[in-house]
């Protein structure tokens, strides 16, 4: 089924329109990525609005929408008012968590239509991914991989966090990135018990564990992993903090399967860190749902009430952070199966030692 065809059938009597305004569901519903424009869809027909910088690539690439051009004189408040009267459209179903109050405000004062919030309808489509979006995920996330072993021939002491996020960055896009799905996350020494910790100026020295957590866009889906290092040595200490979280990482992973809720998933993973002494500093979800964002439903974590189901994909990224100490987080994405699951992250996860 195309995804536009999913759309349509929200169409009833609540609704008998879609306006589209995010990047994520405009590509979703066009299946091409536009970086600005809104769309509007109806059973009588769809259209899709965007301005001069994209015109061109938009009629070349979208299907099934008519693709005009706004300008100034033709705002897409009066567009999307001949596409409501052309079509016969009487309530449209719109985007809440995306739109600002100022752009719902101007949506609200222009637009011949009554707005109905819908974006757990409209975004619930994308939890369940289709075989061509899998193989997507599948070619970026092994990117990432290509990526992080090129790393690995980079890292040393005496780098600076920063100069080590700069050399992420570059072996993302050298492997075939077409974007960053985030700002890479690069923390070292003490650092590292700072789950989403920016970089900095600390030079990484011997005795450091180095956590590293990147991904890379590819046709607007993104990969996500993380993986800990140690410079030169680890401590005791670090071992057994770096072991537990991989066995909790493994728990998890032998939970993750189609029927189950994912808070049972997040509870498999939990459970280990809490029998080895760490619960109180394992703050954060198991997982979360991820592919046209890094971060979207459905989540692994100690209230996901979703009943996973096959093709879902989320990340499996069980931590323990002790402050002022070290931390480690190890990080893999799954695409759960109706036996299982596929890990379709392949880089290594014994501890290695730089």
């Amino acid at each position: 089924m195309k995804n536009l065809d999913k759309y349509l059938s929200l169409l009833g009597e609540q609704v008998d329109g879609l306006l589209l305004t995010s990047r994520y569901s405009r590509h979703y519903g066009a299946e091409f990525d536009i970086a600005e424009g809104v769309a509007i869809v109806s059973k009588k027909g769809c259209r899709y609005f965007t301005d001069s910088r994209y015109i061109e690539a938009a009629q070349n690439g979208i299907r099934d929408f008519e693709v005009l051009m706004t300008d100034r004189e033709h705002p897409y408040s009066q567009l999307l008012n001949e596409a409501i009267a052309d079509f016969g459209i009487t309530a449209l179903g719109y985007e809440e968590n995306y739109l600002t109050v100022a752009e719902f405000n101007e949506y609200v004062a222009d637009l011949n239509a009554k707005l109905i919030p819908m974006h757990t309808e409209i975004s619930g489509f994308r939890h369940v991914k289709e075989p061509w979006e899998l193989d997507i995920i599948r070619q970026a996330q092994a990117m990432a991989d290509k990526a992080f072993s090129e790393v690995l021939t980079r890292i040393k002491a005496g780098m600076t966090e920063k100069e080590l996020q700069a050399e992420i960055i570059y072996c993302l896009y050298k492997n075939g990135g077409e974007g960053l799905s985030f700002d890479p996350i690069v923390v070292s020494g003490p650092n590292t018990s700072l789950p989403h910790g920016v970089a900095t100026d600390r030079v990484i020295r011997e005795g450091d564990f180095v956590t590293m957590d990147f991904g890379l866009m590819l046709q607007g889906y993104c990969s996500d992993m993380t993986r800990t290092v140690a410079i030169g040595y680890a401590t005791d200490e670090m071992k057994k903090v770096y072991n537990t979280v991989l066995q909790a990482q493994l728990a998890g992973i032998a939970a993750t399967r189609a029927g189950v809720k994912g808070k049972e998933v997040d509870a498999a993973a939990r459970k280990v860190i809490a029998d080895a002494g760490y619960g109180e500093y394992f703050g954060h979800g198991y997982g979360h749902g991820l592919g046209m964002e890094v971060h979207e439903a459905p989540n692994c974590n100690p209230s996901g009430n979703t009943v996973m189901q096959p093709g879902m994909v989320t990340s499996a990224e069980p931590g323990i952070y002790l402050p002022g100490k070290f931390g480690v987080r190890i990080e893999d994405v799954v695409i759960f199966t109706a036996d299982g699951c596929e890990n379709i992250t392949k880089s290594p996860k014994d501890l290695i030692i730089i």
